[in-house]
């Protein structure tokens, strides 16, 4: 549904902002004044800080592709030959510097030039207002933006995140009980990876849109959460090759019950690592094991016990990252 209001409100923003960009320029009297509108369809992006960049990118290249004009055009009379010329050295010069998409309006400004055979200066003129309309109509309506919705959408995915991150502990809980509850932890861990990778698009088109102070929090999140789904990858990989569960299996468990509570946002992990760090003492003054079974079993404890470390240092050190205007907004306290 939020997808869907995006797409409505952006073909809206581009049908409304064409249409006053090509009535500005006829009662500006301009010539080619339809050009004003597919400038400002071409121009508006998706978000703000793109149509902006491209806006800038669009009036410097206007200015490269005049002065090509200049140059070539009264030199070669054939239409197809100057066109094909000035249009090649645009191309390659909007490649080098990565401005693939000012190409299109440039080429439309040359196609006005040797149509009408005038490059005098109320010409250019002319030209140049167009481009500046196109792209003032593409900045104006880009400030129309649903980010009270979209930061709410967001939040939603946090809160998504955070409760199948708990689920897939406590299912992983269960195991080392020995208890099946039938789940397909992997496909839920591959589920939500994927889902967190579109997450993260969606936080970066958010940040393009606010122009917030502090932009980051949500693409750092997001990758937070990522790196953690994926060492919870090593983890379960590491559960399965045990071949049978030791007695400390259930300590473990235990901690996993426990950790998925503090699955959260505000949260800084350093309790749930010092109560790790005992399990860790714990295990260690365990007795030997009897068997080679016992011995492999309990190696791949530890190796579980150092995944759920890793873990929580992902987390550590997001809340790390943090500075003191990103607390006070997120997490309503000072670093």
């Amino acid at each position: 549904m939020e997808q869907f209001k995006k797409y409505v409100l952006l073909s809206l923003k581009i049908s409304i902002g064409s249409a006053l960009a090509i009535l500005i320029a006829e009662l500006l009297d301009l010539d080619y004044t339809v050009s004003a509108g597919t400038i400002t369809l071409l121009t508006l992006m998706t978000n703000k800080l793109q149509t902006i960049k491209l806006s800038i990118w669009r009036i410097i290249t206007f200015f490269l592709t005049v002065f090509l004009c200049f140059i070539i055009l009264p030199n070669i009379e054939a239409s197809y030959l100057s066109y094909g010329l000035v249009v090649v050295v645009t191309v390659f010069i909007a490649e080098c510097l990565g401005w693939r998409s000012t190409i299109s309006v440039n080429a439309v400004v040359v196609a006005h030039f040797i149509q009408s055979g005038d490059f005098s200066p109320p010409a250019i003129l002319n030209e140049l207002m167009l481009v500046i309309i196109g792209v003032a109509m593409a900045i104006l309506f880009n400030l129309f933006h649903l980010n009270i919705s979209h930061k709410m959408q967001i939040v939603s995915h946090q809160r998504d995140a955070e409760n199948r991150l708990q689920s897939i502990l406590r299912a992983m809980a269960s195991y080392l009980r020995g208890i099946d509850d039938k789940k397909s932890v992997w496909n839920d861990m591959e589920a939500l990876e994927k889902d967190l990778i579109e997450y993260i698009k969606d936080a970066i088109e958010y940040q393009n849109n606010t122009f917030s102070s502090d932009p980051g929090y949500y693409i750092d999140y997001f990758e937070m959460r990522y790196e953690q789904t994926q060492t919870l990858h090593m983890l379960h990989s590491e559960l399965k090759k045990m071949q049978s569960m030791p007695k400390q299996a259930s300590v473990v468990a235990d901690y996993l019950d426990f950790l998925s509570l503090y699955v959260i946002e505000i949260n800084a992990p350093q309790a749930q690592i010092n109560r790790l760090e005992e399990l860790f003492m714990a295990m260690k003054k365990e007795d030997l094991p009897k068997s080679r079974d016992e011995f492999e079993s309990r190696a791949m404890l530890y190796h579980v016990l150092m995944d759920i470390e890793e873990f929580l240092h992902h987390k550590a050190k997001f809340v790390s990252s943090l500075n003191d205007s990103q607390l006070r907004k997120y997490w309503k306290k000072k670093k």
